[in-house]
């Protein structure tokens, strides 16, 4: 009896990607220019108190740190401190680079007719002018904080990302590099890749879900047989 045994070939997965610490390199420009909006409220934060907040929207982010401070602005204040933020991240900008293989990585899942998108709780002002560094037509899927109701820790970004591709959202893989991206990747239904390149360590990343964890997306593109992901034909 035979026993050559036949099985569909599996499908390659699909990824949505963050943006800020996993495809360019941008988390601390992102917090000093949440610094330099806080100083003009006259908040002085320590710079690690401000890393651990990035990756959340900017509306939870102010949230969470006016509780550690237990400090109160009006709404008006907290707009205010956004606009000054996005000001003071847009000063920098000619500072923000890709992260080493950032580039090389997507054009490989292009070219393996790998889906994929970017999921970022950036608002589309500033989260749009990455894609000339990456090197990306202004077409490539992108879903960013005003597109969505809520973003991370909550699952809208990866849930929209998922239907952008018309995938469902368990059939993704989620990358980004903070406990926050983990989170809602979980929530979402997708796993979850960690990089370490947005200054995360990696038991952190591995508690809030990450199932591999690579040093940033060129250790990813390396190692993208872990994944599942196979030569297009």
């Amino acid at each position: 009896m035979s026993t050559d045994l036949r099985y569909p070939e599996p499908a390659n997965p699909a990824f949505l990607f963050d943006l800020d610490g996993t495809l360019i390199d941008s988390v601390y420009q992102h917090v000093i220019a949440w610094r330099s909006a806080l100083a003009g409220l006259g908040i002085d934060l320590s710079v690690w108190r401000i890393h651990r907040r990035i990756g959340m929207s900017g509306g939870l982010f102010v949230t969470a740190l006016l509780r550690e401070t237990g400090l109160s602005l009006t709404q008006e204040q907290i707009d205010d401190l956004q606009h000054a933020h996005a000001a003071a991240y847009t000063e920098q900008i000619d500072s923000v680079k890709p992260l080493p293989g950032a580039i090389s990585l997507l054009s490989e899942l292009t070219e393996r007719g790998v889906p994929w998108a970017i999921a970022t709780s950036g608002y589309a002002a500033t989260a749009r002018r990455a894609l000339d560094m990456l090197q990306l037509p202004e077409d490539t899927p992108m879903v960013t904080r005003d597109l969505v109701r809520r973003a991370k820790p909550d699952p809208d970004l990866f849930l929209a990302g998922a239907a952008l591709l018309d995938i469902e959202p368990r059939s993704a893989m989620v990358v980004g590099d903070s406990v926050w991206d983990l989170l809602a990747a979980r929530r979402a239904g997708s796993l979850g890749i960690g990089l370490l390149s947005g200054g995360y360590g990696r038991d952190e990343l591995e508690r809030a879900g990450a199932f591999r964890v690579y040093a940033d997306p060129a250790d990813m593109l390396n190692r993208l047989d872990e994944l599942g992901v196979r030569q297009s034909r």
